[in-house]
């Protein structure tokens, strides 16, 4: 299938809005509400515990993850969003007094708490300073001391839209053997991302923005060797290597990153999760970064040859996302005309955010630039 015919698939393209959101919430596929259904009318029939499908599935979506991040599945946990994920990090490690995290100042919440949290024993944060929504690997060196352990930042930035160099700044990382986290929930989906080549220790994702499945559905990535030097602070019973053995009471970890999957997942979101996956490896996960890459570029050129002062002003392909956003002077008013005109973006921090997938058109695009102009 090409992306040009993936617009049948969606839909609430069938009412003629334009949805530009999905740094927020995507809507579904076809495909996914298929997926659903055909979860929901087994759970409603006779053969409602259809335990081992759900395992075929759930190890079938950890293969099509390893293929969108470059891993091995076993190096996959399923968590149920973002934050928790990061707090299996924050939470697992052994901090000594003094030690030190570098953050920003433009990071969203979710990768910030979990860090902050940690101020209990003693643990300093340190924040880099951003510039125009850009945050330097450079500015982040600068603060990297003796003491420093951990680095953690998003691929792509929430409100700027900027994408940082991974690969720069895990090889930072690693000469300076720092663990290397990464909020990877506004990229994956959108943007191509290679752990083993950007030197990742750690990387967590939610499921139901650029990935279009459902909310409550996340998971995680980590090295082996990082793995080794995590306690969990949970554990459950399909934790330990022998789950079935349920009356042997011995608490042997799994091997893999399975391990800090405590108990029942989230079945209905792996079965969305995997049938969204399948439709992004089918259309190419180059052929959508590309996609969404080449609307960005228009988007903010005619942004800014209207005058709009928009948000991020590098332009370099290297640094784009799926994000544009600008800050209007009365950025309610204008947020509250662009839902009237059913074009679905979002207001954040006084900054119009828009955030296309690979389904949007530069047609669209236009539409939206010209209620723009009206405004």
């Amino acid at each position: 299938m090409k992306i040009s015919e993936s617009r049948d698939l969606f839909p609430f393209l069938k009412s003629g809005s334009i949805y530009m959101n999905h740094a927020a919430i995507s809507p579904l596929s076809q495909l996914v509400l298929n997926k659903i259904n055909d979860y929901l009318n087994i759970r409603s029939g006779s053969q409602a515990e259809d335990f081992n499908d759900l395992m075929r599935t759930a190890s079938d979506t950890k293969d099509k993850l390893g293929k969108l991040i470059n891993c091995e599945p076993s190096r996959i946990a399923f968590v149920d969003n973002t934050s928790n994920g990061l707090n299996i990090l924050a939470q697992g490690l052994d901090w000594k007094l003094g030690d030190r995290i570098i953050l920003n100042d433009i990071e969203f919440p979710s990768n910030v708490y979990p860090f902050l949290n940690l101020k209990e024993y003693g643990v300093e944060i340190d924040i880099v300073k951003s510039n125009e929504g850009v945050v330097n690997t450079n500015d982040i060196e600068k603060l990297i001391t003796p003491q420093t352990r951990l680095v953690s930042i998003s691929y792509v930035q929430f409100l700027s839209g900027y994408r940082i160099d991974l690969e720069k700044l895990g090889e930072v990382c690693r000469k300076h053997n720092i663990i290397f986290c990464v909020d990877a929930i506004q990229a994956l989906g959108a943007i191509r991302l290679d752990v083993k080549k950007c030197n990742i220790d750690f990387l967590a994702s939610g499921a139901q923005k650029w990935l279009m499945a459902l909310e409550g559905t996340g998971f995680i990535y980590l090295t082996e060797e990082l793995q080794n030097k995590i306690s969990p602070k949970y554990v459950g019973w399909t934790s330990v290597s022998d789950a079935w053995n349920l009356l042997d009471y011995h608490l042997t970890l799994r091997r893999t990153a399975a391990r800090f999957q405590n108990g029942t997942l989230s079945s209905i979101g792996i079965y969305a999760l995997n049938a969204s996956l399948s439709l992004m490896l089918e259309l190419g996960l180059d052929s959508i970064e590309d996609t969404i890459l080449d609307n960005t570029g228009y988007f903010l050129s005619a942004l800014r040859k209207s005058g709009f002062n928009t948000v991020l002003t590098v332009s370099t392909r290297e640094n784009l996302s799926g994000i544009i956003s600008y800050k209007p002077e009365k950025s309610g008013e204008v947020f509250e005309t662009l839902k009237k005109n059913d074009i679905h973006a979002a207001l954040r921090e006084g900054v119009i955010r828009f955030s296309p997938h690979f389904y949007n058109t530069k047609e669209e695009i236009d539409r939206v630039m010209a209620v723009l102009k009206q405004i």
